[in-house]
Parts: C-alpha cells; sequence; structure tokens
C-alpha cells in the first residue's frame, strides 16, 4: 500500500500537490488507522453512456482494500458488472480524504472465511446471515491512491 501511495502522489499534478504537501499526506499506517473497519464512502460508476453516478456506500476495510456491498439488482453493481472501472472516496469534513481509483470485482466472502468473519464483527451475526449474506459484494483493486489529512480542521 505504501508503494501505491507514494507513486499515486508522484504521478500527481502540481496542482494537487501544491494542496497536498509532504506534511498533509497520509502513509499506509495512517490509511488503516482512519479507515478503521468502516466508513461512509462515495462510490462513482458509469452508465452505458458514459455519465458518472455517485452514491455512499459502506466502505470496509479489509486486508488493504476497500470493500462493498449493495442490492443485487442495485444500478451500482449493474453498471460495474458492465464497467468495473471505480472511483471511491472516504471523506471526513476538512479533516480527512481518501481517494481510490481502480478496479471493482465482485468478491465472495462465503468463500474467503477471513472476510466473512470480518463482515460479522461489523455488522453482527443476525444482521448477516438474516440478510446482508445474500447481498453481492465487491472489492476495489487500486491502481491510484491519494490522501489527504488536516490535523488544524480537527481543531476547529
Amino acid at each position: 500500500m505504501q508503494r501505491l501511495l507514494d507513486d499515486s502522489y508522484a504521478r500527481s499534478g502540481d496542482h494537487l500537490r501544491s494542496v497536498i504537501n509532504e506534511e498533509r499526506r497520509l502513509d499506509a499506517e495512517g490509511v488503516v488507522a482512519e479507515m478503521g473497519n468502516m466508513r461512509v464512502m462515495a462510490l462513482a460508476t458509469t452508465t452505458a453512456k458514459g455519465e458518472p453516478r455517485v452514491g455512499p456506500v459502506d466502505g470496509l476495510f479489509y486486508r488493504g482494500r476497500l470493500h462493498f456491498g449493495s442490492g443485487a439488482n442495485s444500478l451500482r453493481f449493474r453498471h460495474l458488472r458492465a464497467r468495473p472501472a471505480v472511483s471511491a472516496s472516504v471523506i471526513d469534513g476538512e479533516r480527512l480524504q481518501i481517494t481510490v481509483h481502480g478496479t471493482a470485482s465482485e468478491v465472495r466472502p462465503a468463500e474467503d472465511p477471513g472476510l466473512e468473519a470480518f463482515l460479522v464483527e461489523v455488522y453482527g451475526r443476525e444482521a448477516w446471515e438474516g440478510w446482508m449474506r445474500e447481498l453481492p459484494w465487491a472489492r476495489i483493486d487500486p491502481v491510484r491512491m491519494i490522501t489527504f489529512r488536516n490535523p488544524a480542521a480537527a481543531e476547529r
């Protein structure tokens, strides 16, 4: 993850690097600490016409990757099944931003006991066994990851 963060920052343009200087970047350890188990995340997909669609999902941070679920017939999953390129951002006001660009691929928690145990821990066994187990789930394999933190914003 650290290599991805460093490479992404190095490929950034002058404007982004003027806003997110070295002191305002999160390293991999900082991303892990800030993400915890779950954060609300804005996830962007595209329609067949190339129009962007963004909406909130639970951003679940497991083994260095963002995961999310949605309804079986949701537009979100229909979009990513046809066009798996996605972008996602976790934003906490002016204090924190973690943005990932990559490819979403469906995962089956039942085939990954560690992921399933993680989801049970986050949501509780009753919710998991009651209805969440049947949802489609996906993982974002990042090609770019940009982070920003502003400790001064937390003091306001």
